[in-house]
């Protein structure tokens, strides 16, 4: 399927290649099911290839899954294919199929039907509101810079916490001055009091959120908390890359390369060795790499292992790379426990 806002392209293809039929649907939910009706009249549907399973073919893929059928996520056509077929929906929804017949799609689509996906939800909205917080912190404090020295002055040394509750209360405060210079500074203070109540509103929405992130691991993955290291963010961001249905990811060595931690073989000409994974998904790697560097602060049995390999000779780097990987190796296992959610 070739996925669009508002519409689908479906191809059909026999088992020896041939195209059946292309159709277009709209992107409803009456849509989805003359999709899978039509494509049924062809024949038995067991597999599918999507385009964009993580955004515009997300709730088709869900609905799929729904109905039994494997879903498969497919990358866009190479360069080279659209300069010698061209370009478009039909082509591209043919090309999705043949992918997954010919098994080039072997990355299993998400389900994102369950508390991961719930998970997602509430991350992005944290992530949203951190960002909205911090550029408004900037804000105020830009502001300060150049305020009158007079409201410099009365808000010197507070620290973050008491210069907000100091700012927030000039929002109440009403009236306008007559004079250029009192205007200008009563909007100033106005300025940085909406500025404070707006940063105390976000960071009330932040602190909610993170409960119930924490909530949510704690029901759905308490023993991932018992490890070392690993708190209700990093546990998120883990669970999230590996989805609701864990049952996709066939070994640990496919889930250390989900997570870009799978060793990189590199060689200059004269020596070969093994460097970091500059690929997957990066928000995995960010969490396994603050699993690593708390564990070198206070685990005991981390830092004697790199103290064992210092003295091999390993780098830094390399050591930290080992370490990455272990950890991906007990995350999996741990998180291959989780049962998978039944679909309806």
């Amino acid at each position: 399927m070739d996925t669009h806002r508002d519409a689908h392209v479906g191809a059909v293809l026999s088992a020896m290649g041939a195209v059946l039929a292309t159709g277009e649907f709209p992107a409803t939910a009456a849509g989805y099911r003359d999709l899978l009706k039509w494509a049924r009249k062809w024949g038995t549907v067991r597999r599918a290839g999507v385009e964009g399973t993580g955004s515009y073919g997300a709730s088709l893929s869900r609905y799929l899954l729904a109905q039994g059928v494997d879903v498969f996520d497919v990358n866009w056509m190479e360069r080279a294919d659209r300069r010698r077929r061209g370009k478009s929906d039909p082509l591209d929804a043919e090309n999705a199929a043949r992918a997954v017949l010919s098994g080039r799609a072997r990355a299993r689509a998400k389900a994102g039907d369950g508390p991961v996906q719930i998970a997602r939800m509430y991350k992005l909205t944290k992530a949203s509101a951190v960002k909205a917080r911090t550029q408004a912190i900037n804000q105020l404090k830009s502001v300060l810079v150049t305020a009158d020295p007079a409201l410099r002055e009365e808000l010197a040394g507070l620290g973050n916490a008491e210069l907000f509750r100091a700012c927030a209360r000039f929002a109440d405060v009403s009236g306008h001055g007559e004079g250029g210079e009192e205007s200008v500074l009563q909007a100033t203070r106005i300025t940085v009091g909406l500025l404070a109540q707006r940063i105390r509103q976000l960071s009330e929405q932040i602190r909610n959120v993170d409960a119930r992130l924490a909530r949510l691991v704690k029901c759905h993955a308490p023993q991932l908390l018992d490890v070392v290291g690993i708190g209700p963010d990093t546990a998120v961001a883990l669970l999230i890359t590996v989805g609701d249905n864990v049952e996709r990811l066939d070994s640990e060595a496919s889930f250390a390369a989900l997570c870009g931690v799978s060793p990189v073989e590199r060689s200059s000409g004269r020596r070969q060795f093994r460097r970091l994974n500059r690929g997957g998904d990066r928000q995995a790697n960010a969490a396994l790499h603050r699993i690593v560097f708390t564990r070198l602060r206070v685990d005991s049995r981390t830092q004697d292992y790199y103290e064992r390999r210092i003295k091999e000779g390993k780098t830094r780097r390399e050591i930290v790379r080992c370490l990455k990987r272990y950890a991906a190796r007990e995350v999996f296992h741990l998180v291959r426990q989780l049962q998978p959610q039944p679909r309806s």
